[in-house]
């Protein structure tokens, strides 16, 4: 009797510690998430403190081109880290790594703006950026590895789950944050010194979080690798330069991280920028419709993961990555409906035209606002960008000047190099203003004609992909990899995919809108990466649920 008491007391003391290891490794990375994605969620405000020196437009890219810098270096981390982590230990990399992102967000927090200290303010705000997504790079692994090593075999895509909510949970936390700052304070103060405060808070969060992981113990299966003296010597080596582990990490990429990625960034932050900067949604009004969905749907990140333990990781994420791909433009359109009805109507009665030759038109994606549109055709489709207005093109006669057609309504473009450029200049922005005005295309969204109840439905379907695609993922990458080489080979691919496949979504997609003028066009990246990630997973992808996580 006394030993059964005794087993069960073990027993309840695993639970409570496996419990323990969910629940820090969670919130830590919640925190982490949290710092990386202030940023995103404030970057309209950012291009105004730290790209000031160039026009609005180019300075919101400019900005969003420093988000995605941070994006870009997380494969490094994921090498940096993955290695360390698969030679050091699992808890001991992810506290450098939290310190690291912690110490970065605090500096933007306190870092003096473009109006202050010049050039160095942006080029100081990118380095940032590159630390804390060199940080991402080795938490993810880390906190995905050390979880999915403490979870019993058949619950393993419910224990990793709780892992995958800390990037949405994250988000969830910038943005309820930055509106209760935004409430507290008039706007102008906000934009002004306000931003900074959410930045500032996270010094609090860093310390809650190393205090939590300073109390878990090193992952068992590690443990039991480095007292067996079996742990692997080149991680690295190992990871990629054998085909055979080489080849999964490339089937993981291809088939599962990249779709996963944009359906990720669709869902979540594409969504925000097509309300407030192409849809004209004032900016709390939007953070609290994405919020809202968030909260609605985050539950369903482990409720997938609680799924892939019964039917498989593949079929959850495959469905996930066509359902997406198939829907979002009728989604997008009923966003556009829901949110933006005048500019919906003013685009069926009233669509606007640039009529050009084709040879006068240059790409209007313009980072470093060095670039000068002069010709008739940049000057139409600038000032048509400027005002955010949808519009689509004509091809005119070789050598004709261009036209912008609204409506029934044309007027005459002009050459940007001409003698009298400026007094044509005012000429036509008087005149283009008035005949989009004379067609009824809004300025801003009507915060009444907004139908706040479709919308939060349509952002929760989005929400919904998401914990699709990145509910069960996490289990899926630990189970494709051996132990002693785990935390490199998943990194990798994980980090490549949602680095680079979706945090250069945002970037690409508006250049397309700005490129082609319809602002829906934006969305064929991550339709055609998530129906080519859903073509490869079928193909390639094995299912993994079964898998033994033990070398």
């Amino acid at each position: 009797m006394v030993s059964v008491s005794a087993g069960r007391a073990s027993e309840r003391a695993e639970a409570a510690e496996k419990r323990k290891v969910v629940f820090a490794s969670s919130l830590g990375t919640v925190f982490e998430w949290y710092d990386f994605y202030l940023y995103g969620s404030l970057a309209a405000v950012i291009s105004k403190q730290f790209f000031s020196g160039v026009n609005p437009t180019a300075g919101f890219i400019f900005a969003l081109m420093a988000f995605a810098a941070g994006f870009a270096v997380r494969p490094f981390g994921a090498l940096v880290f993955g290695r360390l982590g698969d030679l050091v230990g699992r808890k001991y990399t992810f506290l450098i790594t939290i310190l690291m992102m912690g110490a970065s967000t605090f500096v933007v927090g306190i870092l003096p703006s473009y109006a202050s200290i010049g050039m160095a303010a942006p080029i100081i705000l990118v380095g940032l950026r590159l630390l804390q997504g060199l940080a991402l790079g080795g938490e993810y692994g880390g906190a995905a590895t050390y979880v999915a090593e403490h979870a019993p075999n058949d619950k393993r895509g419910t224990y990793t789950s709780w892992i995958q909510t800390t990037a949405t949970i994250g988000l969830f936390l910038s943005l309820l944050i930055i509106l209760g700052v935004r409430l507290s304070m008039s706007n102008e103060a906000f934009e002004s010194w306000g931003w900074r405060i959410p930045f500032l808070v996270s010094v609090l969060l860093l310390g809650i979080s190393v205090w939590i992981r300073l109390q878990l113990n090193e992952s068992p299966m590690f443990q039991k690798m480095k007292e067996e003296g079996t742990r692997s010597k080149a991680p690295l080596t190992e990871s990629f330069a054998r085909w055979g582990n080489l080849k999964i990490v490339l089937i993981a990429l291809f088939g599962l991280t990249a779709g996963q990625a944009v359906v990720w960034y669709t869902g979540q932050f594409y969504a925000l920028f097509f309300l407030t900067q192409t849809l004209k949604v004032d900016a709390q009004t939007a953070n609290l419709l994405i919020a809202g969905s968030l909260l609605i749907g985050t539950p369903f990140f482990v409720f997938f993961g609680w799924l892939s333990d019964k039917i498989g990781r593949k079929p959850i994420i495959m469905a996930g990555c066509l359902i997406a791909a198939v829907t979002y433009f009728p989604i997008f359109k009923a966003v556009t409906h829901y949110a933006n009805p005048a500019l919906e109507q003013a685009v069926a009665t009233s669509p606007v035209v640039v009529i050009a030759d084709p040879a006068t038109c240059t790409f209007q994606f313009n980072p470093v606002g060095t670039s000068k549109f002069t010709s008739s055709c940049d000057v139409a489709k600038t000032g048509l960008v400027k005002r955010g207005t949808p519009y689509s093109n004509e091809v005119a006669p070789a050598g004709s000047p261009a036209q912008v057609k609204v409506g029934s309504v044309i007027i005459p473009s002009y050459d940007g190099l001409a003698a009298d450029a400026k007094e044509q200049a005012a000429a036509f922005d008087t005149a283009l203003s008035k005949a989009l005005s004379d067609a009824a295309y809004p300025a801003k969204a009507d915060p009444a004609a907004i139908n706040h109840v479709m919308l939060l439905v349509l952002l929760f379907v989005l929400v919904l992909y998401v914990t699709m695609v990145y509910g069960p993922i996490a289990a899926m990458l630990v189970e494709m990899f051996p132990t002693r080489i785990r935390y490199t080979s998943m990194s990798l691919p994980y980090h490549i995919g949602n680095g680079w496949f979706g945090g250069f979504l945002p970037t690409t997609a508006f250049a397309i809108v700005a490129a082609t003028g319809n602002i829906y066009d934006g969305l064929w990246y991550p339709i055609i990466i998530a129906a080519g990630t859903f073509v490869i997973g079928m193909l390639f992808v094995r299912e993994t649920k079964n898998n033994a996580i033990i070398d």
